[in-house]
Order: C-alpha cells, then sequence, then structure tokens
C-alpha cells in the first residue's frame, strides 16, 4: 500500500489529486472543532447523552467528534447518505424517476439536483432536532425571550449549511480527488478518534489523573481481567482487519470462451478468459446505507425524554450501538442493502448480451437467457456470501464489547468503513496508474 501511494507521488496529476484531497480533508477537520455560537460546548462535552455506547456516542464517532461539540459539521454527511439511499429506491419504485434516471448524464444530474435539495431538507430536520434538544438541556446561553428565537435560526442555519458545505465537498473530492467522498470524509472523522481507543488501552500520559481511565492501568491497579481482555481485543482487532483484507479481495471467477472468428485475412477469438465478481461487490457501502439508517432512531431520541424504564426507555437502550435490537438490525440491513447494491449496479441481462455479441459463452450454459440466469444465480450466492462477511464483522466487536463490558469508541462498523475505504483508494490509485502506463495503438 505504500509503495502504491509513493509511486503515485511521483505523477504530477495523481499528487495533485492525493493534494486535493487532503486539502479537504483538512477544511473538514478544521470545521469540525469550530462551534456554532450561542452554545455552552464546555457543559455539552460532559452530557452523560454521549457517554460511550449510546447512539449518540456511535454519531459522534462518525462524525469525528464534532456532534458532542456542536460544531458547523455536527450533523455530518448522514443526511446526504440518507437522501442518497431515499433517491435510490425511489428511482426503483417510481416510473418516471426510472425513466429520468435512464436518459444520460441529463437524467442522472436532475437526479443529482433532488438528491442534494433532499439532504438539505434533512439537514434542517436533524438541525432543528438538535436545537430543540440543545434548548430542553439547558445548554442555550440564551433561554427567553428575542435572543432565543435569534439563537434558533443562527444555529439551525449554521447546522445546515455544513451539511451543505460537507455534500459539496464529497462532491469535489469525487470531481478532482482520489476515492469516494463520503466514505472519505467517513474514514476521516473516525480515524481522528483512535487517538481516543489508544487512550482507553493504554496509558498515554505520566500524570495519573489522564491514565486512570485506561484499561491497562486499571488491570495495574488490581483489576487483573483486563492483563487478558486488552491483548484480546488487539488480536480481535488485527484478525477483523485481516478478515476484511482478505475477503475485500476475494472474488469468484466464471470462466468465458471465446469462439474463433475471422475478419479479413485475420483470425480473433479462441482464447479462454474468466469473469471476475468480487465477494463484496458493494464494498463498504451497505455497511454505510446501513449505519445511516440505523441513524434514525437517535434523531427521534433528541425530540423525546423517555421515561426512565419505560417503553421509549427500553426502545432507545436496545436501538444503541451495543444494544440487542440494534445489532439484529446491523445485521439485517447490511444483508438487504448488499442485495440492493448489487441489483443497481448488476446487470445479468446486459452481461449475458455482452457475452453474446462478442461471442464468448461459459462452458456448458447456452447464450442469451440461460447464461443471464446463471449469473444472476452467481451473482446471489457471492451477494449473500459477502453480505453475511459485512455483517458478521460488523457485529463481533459490539458482542466483545456486550460480554467483556468494556466501553470501546470503535466498533465493528468503523473498522469496516477505515479499511474498505484505505483499500479502495489503494486500487483507484492503482488503476490510475495503470491507465497512464498503458500503451495505446498509436505508441
Amino acid at each position: 500500500m505504500f509503495k502504491t501511494i509513493r509511486n503515485a507521488w511521483a505523477i504530477p496529476d495523481l499528487r495533485k489529486k492525493i493534494l486535493f484531497t487532503l486539502l479537504i480533508l483538512v477544511v473538514y477537520r478544521i470545521g469540525c472543532v469550530i462551534p456554532v455560537p450561542f452554545v455552552d460546548t464546555a457543559a455539552l462535552a460532559n452530557d452523560a447523552l454521549f457517554s460511550y455506547g449510546s447512539a449518540f456516542a456511535y454519531l459522534n464517532t462518525l462524525n469525528g467528534g464534532a456532534f458532542a461539540n456542536a460544531t458547523i459539521f455536527a450533523m455530518g454527511i448522514t443526511p446526504y447518505i440518507n437522501s442518497s439511499i431515499i433517491m435510490q429506491l425511489l428511482c426503483v419504485a417510481i416510473p418516471a424517476l426510472e425513466r429520468l434516471s435512464k436518459q444520460g448524464d441529463d437524467g442522472r444530474k436532475k437526479i443529482a439536483t433532488m438528491t442534494r435539495y433532499l439532504t438539505v431538507i434533512l439537514g434542517l430536520i436533524q438541525g432543528t432536532a438538535y436545537f430543540f434538544y440543545l434548548k430542553g438541556s439547558g445548554y442555550l446561553q440564551f433561554s427567553q425571550g428575542f435572543d432565543v428565537w435569534f439563537s434558533a435560526f443562527v444555529i439551525i442555519l449554521a447546522f445546515t449549511a455544513g451539511t451543505a458545505l460537507m455534500m459539496w465537498m464529497g462532491e469535489q473530492i469525487n470531481n478532482h480527488g482520489i476515492g469516494n467522498g463520503i466514505s472519505m470524509l467517513l474514514f476521516a472523522g473516525i480515524v481522528a478518534r483512535f487517538p481516543q481507543l489508544i487512550y482507553q488501552m493504554f496509558p498515554v500520559s505520566t500524570d495519573p489523573l489522564v491514565n486512570a481511565g485506561s484499561y491497562w492501568k486499571l488491570a495495574m491497579n488490581g483489576q487483573y481481567k483486563y492483563y487478558a481482555l486488552v491483548p484480546a481485543f488487539i488480536v480481535l482487532f488485527l484478525i477483523v482487519i485481516w478478515v476484511i483484507t482478505f475477503m475485500q479481495d476475494a472474488e469468484r471467477r466464471i470462466p468465458v470462451q471465446y469462439a474463433k472468428r475471422v475478419v479479413g485475412r485475420k483470425m480473433y477469438g479462441g482464447q479462454s478468459s474468466h469473469l471476475p465478481i468480487k465477494v463484496a461487490l458493494g464494498g463498504v457501502m451497505p455497511v454505510i446505507f446501513a449505519s445511516s439508517i440505523l441513524s434514525i432512531p437517535s434523531t427521534i431520541q433528541i425530540f423525546v425524554t423517555p421515561t426512565a424504564g419505560g417503553f421509549w426507555d427500553k426502545f432507545f437502550t436496545a436501538l444503541s450501538p451495543n444494544g440487542w435490537l440494534y445489532l439484529v438490525l446491523t445485521f439485517l440491513l447490511i444483508l438487504a442493502f448488499a442485495y440492493f447494491y448489487t441489483t443497481i449496479q448488476y446487470n445479468p441481462i446486459e452481461m449475458a448480451n455482452n457475452l453474446k455479441q462478442n461471442n464468448g459463452t461459459i462452458p456448458g450454459i447456452r447464450p442469451g437467457s440461460p447464461t443471464a440466469d446463471f449469473i444472476r444465480k452467481i451473482l446471489s450466492r457471492i451477494t449473500l456470501i459477502g453480505a453475511i462477511f459485512l455483517s458478521f464483522v460488523a457485529v463481533v466487536p459490539s458482542i466483545f464489547t456486550l460480554c467483556t463490558k468494556m466501553a470501546l469508541t470503535t466498533g465493528g462498523t468503523s473498522i469496516i468503513i477505515v479499511v474498505g475505504v484505505a483499500l479502495e483508494t489503494v486500487k483507484q490509485l492503482e488503476s490510475q496508474m495503470m491507465m497512464r502506463h498503458y500503451k495505446g495503438f498509436l505508441d
């Protein structure tokens, strides 16, 4: 990976793209520490609602700490992800939008414009919800009169503008940078919380008050179980990274035989090849989609104040990242979005037609409809294997947390996003370097 980055840095065009992406990520991290006005951020940072294991703590991890500090990027990129999911579902369900999406670049631009408008609307709703939580919890500097309404206007507008700015930065990375813009912003936010994970594991200072919360320090102070749990977590962390890396590169190769054909005085074809189908077809997108959908209950929780021990209190507890219902829904949603993403990205009929037009056949399978059915069956099985893998990796660290009662800032979903985005970015660099070194027919 480091060799690929070093080689890409030596190419001027790729170096500009890398620097542009880094510049956007730096701007994003600066925005994550600029608080909105009229909020007592010092008191908000100590709110128990952001304690480890809660749904808000998970959102805070995805946003790189911006949510708990009420910064301009507190809403994160989640509204844009949710709006993208909604528009993709509507394109499947509404014939008019489906026809629009198939009208080439013009149709896709109109869909993208609708997605942007919907993102602003969702950001406005979430920003309003967060403002009412700040107001109800007494974190505003003004509590009555015209000042409250002016504060509401400024705070909600700042949150919504931050969402729109993040959406714009993600699109700029897509157009002028390296990697997927949404994934890169999520990657930067999660990585920014890794020092907190190290702080939780090991002593990082000579000050005993600073080290009091680390699990290794607790083990030294008599809680000997952490002598085993801390190394166990590190081993689990490394195993999860290895499994993700292995599965991202795994693929099912369908053999393809091309028939011989004569064009003029030359003979073409006759060689054997294969049609590669990756096990993790959707990459990290099913995980990102599932985590975004499961963040909706957290937004609803801002509006209500559940009674301790009541139905809603138990409901939101179950939907916290360490709750049993959250784990089940994560597993099921990743499965569903893996199949959904595969359906909209791969068309077995089109793949079969392309093979037929190029005189290619799968040994033992007739061209046309039988080939499409065979590819569809392979896609279904491969997607199931990849989705189960993603779901399993996403919930294993949370199950470890439930069993050991260790409050960790990084879960399985975060690890999948970080490792998956890193691998996909490196592959994109490799493909662009390969295109630049490819000799065309004029060379």
